[in-house]
């Protein structure tokens, strides 16, 4: 039998609450403190923990806080008098599984229940059973991954797991920032099948290829006839979305009128097609994307700032490869094993040297760009192993410049802070050289003419610094 502790300070509501539970099948304990609270939880363990956030010795918020430090595999629901969704979104930030307002409608009360013991089931088991870190999962404790999400094993990514595991059970609108390439509609398909909506359709649109004649066709649909060229009905991504997820990436784009109109969609969840007067009801999830600073394009006037509150219920924010340390590794792995799969080759690791160029390498167009690194190298490999030739010359080049900068720095303090004219001179030199060489691509003959000297006497000051 579950086990719930209800915490509420109101006798009453306690024991309402209590009698209903029960007479669905749960074991029930009531508690009309933190303290209180607290106690039950240290003598024995409940599934679920049903807490009205304003007590008499505590919140809410203090209450989840204890109970995810001390019982991490205890579900907590925070009940409250009202809606407030910025204290909802940092409820369920830090950790809480959902956020109900009184009144409480049972049918209502009694579902969320029961998802939520069955979503803190699941991670009972993921704590009692750790998935091994050397061979990453494609599952987390909502249900499985999309097949191209890559877990790595940084703390930013499983920040990131953590992340979705706790929105994605919700229905609130995401925001997803972070450079371009960064994997954003993965993310975006990953809360998708972690979510209840998961069995419903993922529909992607992208803002920033649309013109502003065409978006309002693309988002709301258009009835034959409706305007010149409209020569069928076309089905808009809203209504193509219906019961599932819309993923808007790049939302940034978007003109300003078509911000009004969608403004209105979101808030109204209904869709009207143009040239149409029926009115379409909408339950669709919106996640969008974008690489902007959106709170600047509002203060330039750019972005709808009641558009932006509609879309940033909850935000996660998608680090750059570069700052992802080993991932970066697992990630060219696993696009290993894509690439070898669609060109039909069998190409099993990297060598010692592409292993040095790819974790050295700042990765600008990150995940995006690896991905084509690695579908390139594998295409030109000829044996079973990744070699150097294989990679674009940027890539290795980047990394000989790096090993080179490292020498030189070397090199340059090998004097212990001496720091006389002549000093001064020679790392001015090795810089100024140093430079002019990445930037034609270690090509001396034209480093020389760019530094204004013959081949020579730059082989002659390459090999006194060390730079040969």
């Amino acid at each position: 039998m579950k086990k719930i502790l209800i915490v509420d300070d109101e006798v009453n509501i306690g024991l309402l609450l209590s009698r209903f539970l029960t007479r669905n099948g749960f074991e029930v304990n009531t508690a009309t403190s933190g303290t209180a609270a607290m106690d039950f939880l240290a003598k024995q363990s409940y599934n679920l923990v049903l807490c009205d956030f304003r007590l008499e010795d505590t919140d809410g918020r203090e209450i989840l806080k204890k109970i995810k430090a001390s019982y991490p595999a205890t579900g907590v629901i925070i009940i409250t008098g009202y809606s407030d969704i910025k204290l909802a979104v940092e409820l369920i930030k830090l950790g809480a599984y959902d956020y109900i307002t009184k009144p409480l409608y049972p049918d209502e009360i009694l579902n969320t229940i029961n998802k939520a013991i069955e979503t803190q089931e699941a991670l009972a088991k993921a704590y009692s059973e750790p998935a091994s870190l050397s061979t990453p999962q494609k599952k987390t404790q909502n249900g499985t991954l999309p097949e191209e999400f890559v877990i790595g094993q940084s703390i930013v990514s499983r920040e990131l797991i953590k992340q979705i595991e706790l929105i994605s059970p919700t229905n609130y609108s995401v925001i997803l920032t972070g450079e371009s390439g960064t994997g954003k509609e993965s993310i975006a398909k990953a809360i998708h099948m972690q979510s209840p909506r998961r069995d419903k359709p993922f529909v992607a649109m992208d803002c920033g290829s649309l013109t502003k004649e065409l978006a309002g066709s693309e988002f709301f649909g258009h009835e034959k006839g409706s305007f010149t060229g409209a020569l069928f009905t076309k089905v808009g991504h809203f209504e193509m979305a219906n019961g599932g997820t819309l993923f808007l990436d790049e939302v940034g784009n978007l003109s300003y009128d078509i911000q009004a109109a969608l403004l209105r969609t979101v808030q109204e969840r209904k869709v009207k097609r143009i040239g149409s007067t029926k009115e379409i009801d909408l339950d669709v999830r919106i996640v969008v994307a974008t690489n902007e600073n959106l709170q600047d394009s509002i203060q330039k006037g750019r972005f709808r700032e009641d558009l932006y509150h509609r879309f940033n219920e909850f935000s996660i924010h998608l680090p750059p490869l570069r700052n992802r340390g080993k991932d970066i590794l697992i990630f060219a792995e696993s696009f290993l094993k894509v690439a070898n799969h669609e060109l039909n080759r069998n190409v099993k690791s990297f060598s010692h040297d592409v292993i040095e160029c790819i974790m050295t390498y700042n990765w600008p167009g990150n995940v995006r760009e690896l991905k084509n690194v690695i579908r390139r190298s594998v295409l030109l490999t000829e044996g079973d192993v990744v070699q150097i030739k294989a990679l674009p010359l940027e890539i290795s080049t980047f990394a000989k410049a790096s090993a080179i900068e490292n020498a030189v720095g070397s090199s340059v303090h090998v004097r212990e802070n001496k720091r006389d004219l002549k000093n001064a001179a020679m790392e001015a030199e090795y810089e100024a050289i140093l430079k002019v060489l990445k930037e034609v691509n270690f090509n001396k003959t034209k480093a020389a003419k760019i530094l204004n000297i013959d081949r020579k006497t730059l082989y002659n000051k390459m090999k006194a610094i060390n730079l040969e």
